[in-house]
């Protein structure tokens, strides 16, 4: 068990770890740009061309932003889910938020094909993609809402959310079966995840919903540490369960519904990184793992988005496919090592 002073001391190496991933990943990219220049634009210097700084500022600092949103959301969320549902397997999609988002995207892409005639869609863009992904997680989670007032026992709920997976899913393949080859591709490529795509005004959206998810998983870390030892113990602490059952469900919401609806599905991040930040922390206090999986979560995804990204060449690797490539043998090593699993 770490003391105070080994927390402190790891989080201030995190935050530095931070930085300088931070800035590794925006010296990366299709056009070779000199480290100096990075740190000028970076800090409002001048700069050899003035086209380098229009790219950092205007593309590469935006993705790495992206990519520290969507890291530690959705680490994050993961660990809400893992703690609610006391279950190691469980992530940030076992409710079938993310699943609703995957929907909205599909019927804007696929749906015209297959309901010409019915519904004339709009033009498929990054903004409308973000509309239509919003609207079918926030759909999906109003829907786990209703029916999670209504459930009494936790293990149901999360067998509930997985059905609400399966039925989009369903859906999905129904679509992509009668649909045309062209939106067939465009709706897989939008699957694969970017972290290119938004704009400041949509980082500055999905930065104040992640900043709400962030919130409200302060407020429920008592509630959090208390679900560890089962619902009846928390229940004898005075927690309201059906309450903050709500609060936790809805961080989770928000937190993974507007990461999948701006970035696309990302897999490995919500389920692995919490099971890392355990193993090196060693603790199941929310008060630590909460800003532990933030910055665990953040620091990883710049480097599989540095990773993804190929040197000098225009070519970008699907986040989705680096992050379970690069971080799922890191993890069955870990837990290979350790022999055991902290939860």
């Amino acid at each position: 068990m770490l003391t105070t002073k080994s927390y402190k001391l790891t989080f201030l190496l995190l935050l530095v770890l931070l930085v300088i991933c931070f800035c590794i990943s925006i010296s990366f990219g299709s056009v070779s740009i000199p480290f100096s220049d990075t740190l000028s634009a970076i800090f409002g210097g001048d700069l050899q061309k003035e086209s380098w700084g229009y790219i950092i500022r205007n593309y590469r600092i935006p993705k790495a932003i992206t990519a520290i949103l969507a890291g530690g959301g959705l680490a994050l969320s993961g660990l809400l889910m893992q703690t609610l549902f006391r279950n190691p397997l469980a992530g940030p999609f076992v409710l079938g938020i993310s699943s609703g988002a995957s929907l909205g995207a599909a019927i804007l892409i696929m749906g015209s094909s297959v309901l010409s005639g019915i519904i004339t869609f709009g033009i498929v863009t990054n903004v409308t993609l973000a509309i239509a992904s919003s609207a079918g997680s926030f759909l999906v989670l109003l829907a786990v809402m209703v029916v999670a007032s209504k459930v009494k026992d936790t293990m149901a709920l999360l067998i509930i959310g997985l059905m609400f997976g399966s039925i989009t899913a369903a859906i999905v393949s129904v679509l992509s079966y009668f649909t045309d080859a062209e939106q067939l591709q465009q709706y897989i490529y939008w699957s694969f995840g970017s972290l290119g795509n938004l704009t400041w005004t949509q980082l500055g959206l999905l930065s104040a919903i992640i900043g709400l998810g962030v919130s409200l998983s302060i407020f429920a870390i008592k509630s959090l540490n208390a679900f560890l030892l089962g619902e009846n113990y928390a229940r004898s602490l005075g927690v309201n369960i059906k309450k903050q059952r709500f609060l936790i469900i809805l961080a989770t919401g928000l937190l993974a519904g507007s990461i999948t609806a701006f970035a696309g599905p990302i897999a490995f991040i919500g389920l692995a990184v919490p099971h890392l930040t355990r193993q090196i922390f060693n603790t199941t206090n929310h008060k630590i793992l909460i800003p532990a999986v933030l910055l665990y979560g953040a620091i990883l995804m710049l480097l599989c988005d540095t990773i993804a990204q190929i040197p000098s060449s225009a070519y970008v690797l699907p986040i989705n496919a680096i992050t379970s490539i690069i971080g799922a043998p890191v993890v069955i090593w870990l837990l290979v090592r350790k022999k055991k699993m902290v939860f």
